[in-house]
């Protein structure tokens, strides 16, 4: 039985790679942080089957401790300090987390691997707002990279530092460049889960209306159940490397609100929608779509769900909740 070590459990892509992992037959561990986390009962109710260790991307030595215990096969990297908006708050904690906290669990496994550097397969998980002020477009493996973020410089850091461990000490270490991926578990603070949430709220008469920032931004947006199949994917591969996940199309926020306030019959949704300059970015990143050519061709992998199944299927289970919620 294979086994495999989760950072960022507790996120949307931890949970749904738990998911994939459990149904393959491996033994999953999770690393979590705190002992009151507040996420250990969502993770414990969720998929049971994964057994929880107690551990911090920030401090080595409780990494080591992880690994000991769950003697992974496979370690998949998805910890980091998410929320774009957030980076900008707090530099510093999303350098040591998203950025160092890559070093960190690298070296862990250095460490812990011994003489044979490649017995651990990695995935770090890179991010599309590594290329910010984009270079070419579509974004491809080779496009230079601009981030417009401390988060996306911080994924920068990590990225680059997994290609240094791959090539210094022969490490199968692999990075996902993914393009932006959501699903109903997506936290509430993202545009796009605020949105479906707002909407079935203002349906079910809960909300009068949203505000947004940017609404003319753009994005290359899938499904994240889609999107760890490719991880997975790619720590199967003899070579480790690098993979662009994307769909290849892009979309705006406009668009985004049009599938989202069609679905409960809402056609103009302008009298609905304030936007406030709090919510712009500093910097903002106005285009991303990527060119998954190489995840196509190399590991087999296409995404399933079509950006308006993905709206759909938000705004559905949050119509569910949201009418869960009236009738306590």
């Amino acid at each position: 039985m294979p086994r495999a070590l989760i950072t960022g459990i507790t996120g949307q892509d931890g949970l749904y790679l738990s998911e994939l992992l459990v149904a393959k037959g491996y033994e999953v561990y999770g690393l979590i942080r705190g002992q009151n986390n507040p996420k250990f009962d969502l993770v414990r109710r969720t998929i049971p089957e994964v057994k929880l260790v107690t551990g911090d991307l920030t401090d080595l030595s409780s990494l080591l401790r992880a690994l000991n215990v769950s003697q992974p096969d496979e370690v998949y990297n998805l910890g980091a300090i998410s929320f774009v908006a957030y980076s900008w708050e707090n530099a510093h904690l999303t350098a040591d987390v998203t950025g160092k906290g890559v070093l960190n669990i690298l070296e862990a496994i250095r460490l812990y691997a011994g003489d044979d550097a490649s017995k651990v397969r990695f995935y770090q998980a890179s991010s599309s707002e590594m290329f910010g002020k984009v270079q070419e477009v579509p974004q491809r493996e080779s496009t230079l990279l601009w981030p417009r973020s401390p988060y996306g410089v911080a994924k920068v850091f990590g990225h680059y530092m997994t290609i240094n461990y791959r090539e210094s000490y022969g490490m199968h270490a692999s990075s996902g460049i993914l393009f932006n991926h959501e699903s109903p578990r997506r936290g509430p603070e993202f545009v796009t889960r605020k949105v479906s949430q707002a909407v079935a709220r203002i349906k079910l008469g809960m909300q009068d209306s949203i505000t947004l920032g940017n609404i003319d931004a753009k994005r290359d947006w899938g499904f994240a159940g889609d999107y760890v199949d490719a991880m997975w994917r790619m720590l199967q591969q003899d070579e480790a490397d690098d993979y662009v996940v994307a769909t290849g199309v892009t979309h705006s926020i406009r668009d985004l609100l049009d599938v989202a306030f069609r679905r409960v019959g809402i056609e103009d949704w302008t009298p609905l929608v304030k936007q406030d300059p709090r919510f712009m970015r500093p910097a903002e990143v106005e285009l991303l779509i990527g060119d998954p050519s190489k995840a196509r061709e190399v590991l087999g992998w296409t995404p399933t769900v079509s950006f308006e199944q993905l709206v759909t299927m938000m705004v559905d289970n949050d119509l569910e909740e949201q009418r869960a919620l009236g009738d306590r």
